[in-house]
């Protein structure tokens, strides 16, 4: 362990005026953005719009859950080296809140039975599909609705939870924030793990109704965390160049986030992989169904390769070494590559169709881009927001002074 005299004022200050600067200039880029792709889906199609829309949302809605489950994880093992990383993650987080209001889109859908997104909200198909009348006690509006408030109740009062027991401890210092931390946070691992499973089979693999995963929630979940983990990473470097957090975050910590990032690397290809051998090796029809539109044509094929290696052997190669998760430069630009690679995992799952919306289905979309820019700039502008008046460190946080002489063995 080290002992370095550091200024915890002057690393954590808050970014003030200009976090709201950047917050609207990113709001106004994702408004704009946004509105551009809701002219293209008027003119192309609705369905093509909500696919869209659905496939950027849960990218940046599954950064923010693994931006939760990280704080949470954090207070249940009573970690003491992340301390000083830890209030960046309970800003993702904070942006559940934000979040549920960019899900309220998604209803229209759902609600309006608009073909070519959800088919089980049709009730001539359902009526005519014997399969989808035994699910239908699931599968249907009213329910569907209550559960996604259930959901997003859960996630957003969690997230609130820790941000303000953390920030009201910079204030008081009393140890007492850190045990109620502590204490809830280890039933809402157990409340994120049932929501945010059950919120991937209700929004993504319910576009193939016909088709199940027992494993789809820890897959969704794999690939949150890799993106996180990511963004993580590229927050921090970016707080660094801009004079914060300089000493309180260096290299023993990037090398924590790489090997974080490293682990949940393989642990969502061990998950693909084993949804994939499992169906292949079975071959049943009602199981190869997810996989056959993404093995039709050349360009799924392609995206599945590009998946292949670079959502696993690329990042495998450049993570193992010790050497690249100790320069912020080099695990930035595997950062930036991850979230790339989370967005085409999503894609890889929300944008191929089966039935009769495959054929004129295009696999990729000015929409698609549109509101990668256009989500991502509200979702910035949410996370910047907070930024301008709280600090960046939990300053009186017990295990803060452990995260500071922190070092790896």
């Amino acid at each position: 362990m080290r002992s370095t005299a550091i200024d915890i004022d002057n690393e954590s200050r808050p970014l003030e005026r200009g976090a709201a600067r950047r917050a609207g200039a990113a709001a106004l880029v994702g408004l704009a953005a946004t509105g551009l792709a809701i002219g293209l889906g008027a003119g192309s199609g609705w369905d093509v719009f909500f696919r869209s829309y659905l496939l950027n949302y849960t990218y940046f809605l599954s950064l923010a859950l693994g931006g939760l489950c990280f704080v949470m994880l954090q207070h249940v093992v009573r970690a003491g080296w992340s301390v000083s990383v830890r209030r960046v993650a309970e800003f993702v987080a904070a942006t559940l809140p934000w979040l549920t209001l960019l899900f309220l889109p998604l209803l229209v859908p759902v609600v309006g039975r608009l073909p070519g997104v959800y088919e089980w909200t049709d009730p001539a198909v359902v009526q005519g599909d014997p399969r989808l009348q035994a699910k239908a006690a699931y599968l249907n509006v009213p329910f569907f609705a209550v559960r996604c408030a259930v959901y997003f109740g859960v996630w957003s009062w969690l997230a609130w939870f820790c941000l303000r027991e953390s920030r009201t401890q910079d204030i008081s210092g009393d140890p007492r924030h850190t045990q109620r931390l502590e204490r809830v946070s280890a039933p809402g691992l157990l409340a994120l793990a049932l929501t945010v499973t059950f919120f991937a089979i209700d929004t993504l693999m319910s576009l193939h109704p016909h088709w199940y995963s027992t494993i789809w929630g820890v897959y969704f979940f794999a690939g949150s965390a890799v993106g996180f983990y990511a963004l993580l990473v590229l927050m921090l470097a970016i707080l660094r160049r801009s004079g914060r957090m300089r000493h309180a975050v260096g290299a023993e910590h990037f090398h924590d986030l790489g090997k974080l990032a490293f682990g949940f690397v393989v642990f969502w290809a061990y998950i693909a992989f084993s949804q994939y051998l499992l169906i292949w090796y079975a071959n049943l029809p009602e199981e190869t169904i997810w996989y056959r539109p993404r093995q039709g044509d050349r360009w799924w094929v392609g995206v599945s390769l590009l998946l292949v290696f670079g959502h696993f052997l690329l990042p495998l190669m450049a993570l193992m070494s010790r050497f690249p998760k100790r320069r912020p430069r080099l695990l930035v630009a595997a950062a930036v590559w991850l979230l790339l690679m989370h967005w085409l995992d999503l894609y890889y799952i929300v944008k191929p169709r089966a039935g009769p919306h495959h054929d004129h289905a295009p696999p990729l979309h000015a929409t698609d881009l549109l509101l990668l820019v256009g989500l991502g700039g509200l979702f910035v502008a949410a996370l910047v927001r907070p930024m301008r008046r709280w600090h960046l460190l939990p300053r009186r946080d017990p295990r803060l002074p452990e995260a500071l002489s922190y070092e790896n063995v």
